[in-house]
């Protein structure tokens, strides 16, 4: 299976071969999905209240009721008062019920959100959103537009040092992709991915309306399969094409 590669007038200088162990995966919607949300997972922010919230504060306990200073025969609850000058007690603190009190259950900051996903699990799913972005009948669907070029898309390393995003915009016109752009600008959807081997032209694609840029030693598949959805459309340059086929295989 071979896939052309492209100069940027959309011209074709010549073609690479997808290697199977890559592209040859049948695509796995469960795997995806898991994947998916562990990368995710991965981006949350632990959350938790202060240790000593509701806590800080003089309120004392005496548990003993014919010891010192318990609350026997005053007629007030048996639960931490605060303690007042010359021995006086105050407002019950400290328990879950009091006023400014602690809170009973808060959420705790060392709690284990991280969705962890085997290696060889997450190698193949990677594997298996790389091969669905290749089924033209995938991608037309979760794009909504016929899309008959043969896929992935990927361009001459001269597309890594565009610094302009009109230029980026030319090359996509001349492929036919500016419905693609057109679409994501007025749904506010997610189009393309375009996946470079530097940091070049990275800011000049990201001005695109709906196109993720992504260095290939950072590609994860949500990036590949935003929302759990396998078959987005993706473009590559030289470099980063060959240079993932080493990483993953």
């Amino acid at each position: 299976m071979k896939t052309n590669v492209y100069s940027l007038d959309a011209k074709v200088v010549k073609q690479l071969d997808l290697p199977s162990p890559l592209f040859g995966e049948a695509p796995r919607d469960d795997l995806i999905k898991r994947a998916v949300l562990s990368d995710e997972s991965k981006e949350y922010q632990p959350k938790g209240s202060y240790r000593m919230a509701g806590l800080e504060t003089s309120a004392r306990y005496v548990g003993r009721k014919e010891i010192f200073a318990s609350v026997k025969n005053k007629g007030i609850p048996h639960l931490p008062h605060e303690v007042l000058p010359k021995g006086g007690l105050g407002k019950v603190k400290r328990v879950p019920h009091a006023v400014k009190g602690r809170r009973a259950h808060p959420p705790k900051p060392q709690k284990i959100i991280i969705e962890q996903m085997n290696k060889k699990e997450y190698s193949k799913a990677i594997r298996s959103a790389l091969s669905a972005s290749t089924i033209n009948a995938l991608v037309s669907k979760r794009h909504s537009m016929k899309i008959d070029m043969p896929l992935p898309l990927v361009f001459e390393n001269s597309f890594e040092k565009m610094l302009k995003t009109k230029d980026f915009v030319k090359t996509f016109d001349l492929l036919k992709l500016s419905a693609m752009m057109q679409r994501s600008k007025e749904k506010g959807s997610k189009s393309a991915l375009v996946i470079l081997d530097g940091n070049t032209s990275k800011h000049a694609a990201n001005n695109l309306p709906g196109f993720d840029v992504v260095n290939v030693k950072n590609l994860r598949v949500k990036d590949l399969a935003p929302g759990c959805f396998a078959g987005r459309m993706v473009i590559f340059s030289e470099n980063s094409f060959k240079k993932l086929s080493e990483m993953v295989v």
